[in-house]
């Protein structure tokens, strides 16, 4: 079943449409849990289920959410957590500045559970402040549906279960309908985005990464790619923290076990960057590099000493590698290797060599740029060939770039001297076959210029009458402009008092009032909805609803709006808390704005605390 054509047919055909590839996930699992979602709609083989995803586009989240199955839970296996917090976070610390930064991956984060665990586990150990200051946690998934709900933090009774009363208390406030909301201040510390743990690239520089009972659903192939990108991602101290369903015994090269019992794993060491680099672009073989440390030497040796100045940049954007001939011309030093490529002055002076470099990677070839300038600090100008080559692993992934300059210095004026020879040569013809020319014309120019000032006189005249008659439109055109520019003034100021008049209105009146139009943009924000939330007229004009960040739950209001009817009032009453965090409950009154010819132009709504 799992060699079925039509099967790989299906997920080529979810590559091509979603962009999402499943071609590493366990077969038999796949398999499994496609055939739950085809018998759910009542179907019989893949290729009917193709021809339903075409007509109803809804199932693929539906399709999705059943493969990638989202469960997770707050501190999930607490007593992985606890070591995870009484252990490990301290070694983190133990090697940490106290304003050093502290960064985090939930990876396959699912609904966000795991990653507003973390922030409150930090919370915990560092304080509100230092949380602040410090911490920035990333919480990716591949499931735009699960990323929703997480962004939301808001979570039900019963997805609570795994949190201390103490810390629900601390951490999360009661919405008074059976849901707790994560608090604001801390959520803005964990940053949710999409990605795909096989295709995107590892975000780079943490000190721990949680990525719990997701590799388990990734062949073995897949699954060493994964931890390869892991290894890349973390610190030379950082840790890894998986689920209790996976082993990652067979990855000794890549991390060591901290504590088995909980999943918990330490970076294992390499010995440079260039290493680094050759292990982001490994696949499912895993066995230590063959080369001996006096090859490895001998490499090293050839490339310092070559005497066109080269640099390597690997695919995560870092300079990897510098010979000793690019660091005398462009002034770098040790410290530079292992930075990030765009902070370099050379990523864009004398060449912007970023976009070289995306341009080699997009197609997988060698990008030239000849004669580029550069002036040195003696006041000299040197001329150099640019040359960016993409680096391929034996596998076909792309493990980095080779940027080499070649002085072209001499050959280019050289060149430049040839070019101005030639430039003199040929002007000098063109002169003497000008002189010919001229000679030869200037009769010919003698006699037609009395034709020419006869013609012109007659021209003159013409013109002349032409102007007469162009004054008098433009007389007749003024007079036009005046009358409109009259009427113009005229609507102006009934406008302008009209304004007036509803500015005045809307500041006397003691309901917050909003006005919202077809899609929800906002275009007017009264005084006193100012004065109940916070925020003034000029920063939420334009922009929708339910999109702030106030004390009001406005994703509630979406689905009353669009059940209102013409003539139909909607009365709703929340739980809010007003700008200065003091808790109130909130009436709003929905309607519809309907223009003078009963057209439907938007909602108005009106906010009172009672």
């Amino acid at each position: 079943m799992t060699d079925d054509p039509r099967f790989e047919a299906l997920l080529d055909y979810l590559t091509r449409t979603r962009n999402f590839d499943f071609s590493g996930y366990k077969r038999s699992s796949l398999v499994r849990r496609v055939q739950r979602r085809i018998e759910k709609v009542g179907l019989k083989d893949y290729v009917d289920y193709m021809d339903f995803l075409e007509v109803h586009p809804d199932e693929f989240i539906e399709l999705f959410n059943t493969i990638l199955i989202n469960v997770t839970g707050f501190f999930r296996d607490q007593v992985a957590w606890d070591y995870v917090a009484g252990e490990i976070v301290p070694q983190i610390l133990a090697v940490k500045s106290k304003r050093a930064p502290i960064r985090l991956w939930s990876a396959g984060c699912a609904t966000g559970e795991e990653a507003y665990s973390l922030a409150i586990m930090l919370c915990q150990i560092l304080g509100l402040e230092q949380f602040h200051e410090r911490v920035k946690i990333y919480a990716t998934d591949a499931d735009e549906e699960a990323l929703a709900h997480a962004r939301a933090a808001v979570y039900t009774e019963k997805e609570m279960d795994g949190i201390m009363p103490e810390l629900q208390e601390k951490y999360f406030t009661a919405n008074g309908d059976g849901r707790f909301a994560f608090r604001q201040d801390l959520r803005r510390s964990v940053i949710f985005g999409r990605h795909n743990l096989v295709q995107d690239a590892p975000i780079s520089k943490l000190d721990l990464l949680t990525c719990r009972n997701t590799l388990m659903y990734f062949n073995a192939e897949t699954q060493s790619t994964v931890l390869n990108r892991f290894h890349f991602a973390l610190n030379d101290q950082g840790y890894l923290f998986l689920g209790k369903a996976e082993m990652l015994l067979t990855h000794a090269n890549l991390f060591t076990p901290t504590e088995m019992k909980y999943r918990v794993f330490a970076k294992a060491d390499r010995s440079s960057l260039r290493d680094r680099l050759l292990l982001l672009s490994k696949g499912a073989d895993d066995e230590p590099m063959t080369d001996t440390s006096g090859k490895l030497l001998l490499k090293d040796a050839a490339f310092d000493i070559g005497a066109v100045p080269q640099l390597v940049i690997d695919s995560a954007g870092i300079l990897a590698i510098a010979n000793d001939s690019a660091r005398e011309s462009f002034g770098l030093n040790q410290r530079d290797v292992g930075r990030p490529f765009q902070d370099l002055e050379i990523s864009y002076r004398p060449v912007e060599l970023r976009s070289m470099i995306d341009q080699c990677y997009t197609s997988r070839q060698t990008v030239k740029q000849s004669g580029i300038a550069r002036h040195t600090s003696a006041g000299q100008v040197q001329y150099h060939d640019v040359h960016v080559a993409p680096l391929i692993h034996d596998s076909g992934t792309i493990i980095g770039a080779s940027v080499t300059f070649v002085d072209v210095t001499s050959a280019h004026k050289l060149h430049l001297e040839l070019q101005r020879s030639n430039k003199d040569l040929e002007l000098a013809n063109e002169e003497l076959q000008s002189a010919h020319e001229e000679l030869e014309t200037t009769n010919e120019e003698l006699q037609s210029t009395n034709e020419e000032l006869e013609a012109t006189n007659e021209e003159l005249q013409s013109t002349n009458e032409e102007l007469e008659t162009m004054n008098e439109e433009l007389q007749s055109t003024n007079e036009e402009l005046e009358t409109i520019n009259a009427e113009q003034r005229e609507l102006t100021n009934e406008l302008n008092s009209a304004n007036s008049f509803l500015n005045a209105t809307l500041a006397c009146m003691s309901s917050a009032v909003i006005v919202l139009d077809l899609s929800y943009k906002i275009l007017v924000w009264n005084p006193r909805a100012e004065d109940m939330w916070g925020l003034r007229q000029d920063e939420v004009t334009g922009q929708p609803l339910f999109n702030l960040d106030i004390g009001l739950p406005v994703l509630e209001l979406k689905d009353p709006l669009m059940a209102l009817d013409d003539r139909d009032r909607k009365q709703l009453s929340f739980d809010a808390r007003n700008r200065r965090g003091k808790t109130v409950k909130c009436e709003v009154t929905l309607s519809k704005l309907l223009d003078p010819k009963k057209h439907f132009e938007g909602y108005i709504l009106l906010m009172d605390e009672r």
